[in-house]
């Protein structure tokens, strides 16, 4: 029997993040018509000041075009027979993999609230990953070493998740306190 289970992992709370997006929407297309005029205007009189304006109006816009989708974040995490994927989605339009790992090949997974959790977070040259949105949230932690580098992977899994990926851990893996 195949076991396969998809997590999508939203912002609690968007309404925040809908109208922080429409926002930056706007104020993009705002930036970007004045920074036009003003940069129009410097046809028939060059000031150095409106170039300046019309380099910042235009760098805002830009910026915003290419960082807007980023508000609207939500994290993928995919379970299929023992194996993670795992994936970044910004505003339901670009993906951003992440990575893969099998779950039987982790040194420890448990609750971030447990103090295993506490001993492996102060490790020296650990690589931590947060793959998370909300805080508040049940976080859960993968630890494992991979070319000799330790690493630390903290997501928020809901019930079903966990229980499909204890299903595949070795014996002594899962720290739940």
């Amino acid at each position: 029997m195949d076991h396969f289970y998809e997590q999508v992992v939203a912002k609690h709370g968007k309404g925040i993040h809908d109208i922080a997006y429409f926002l930056a929407t706007g104020i993009m297309v705002l930036s970007g018509i004045l920074g036009i005029i003003t940069l129009q205007s410097l046809i028939y009189s060059f000031h150095i000041i409106s170039l300046l304006y019309g380099l910042f109006f235009a760098g805002v816009a830009v910026l915003l075009f290419f960082k807007k989708a980023e508000i609207r974040t939500e994290f993928e995490y995919t379970f299929t027979n023992g194996e993670m994927d795992f994936a970044k989605v910004f505003n339901n339009e670009k993906r951003k993999n992440l990575g893969s790992m099998k779950v039987a090949k982790v040194d420890a997974f448990g609750k971030v609230s447990s103090g295993s959790f506490h001993r492996f977070i102060n490790t020296p040259g650990l690589k931590k990953r947060n793959w998370f949105l909300n805080r508040e949230a049940e976080l859960y932690y993968f630890y494992f070493v991979k070319d000799s580098v330790k690493n630390i992977i903290i997501i928020e899994p809901d019930e079903e998740m966990v229980d499909n990926i204890k299903k595949y851990l070795p014996r002594g893996i899962y720290h739940e306190s």
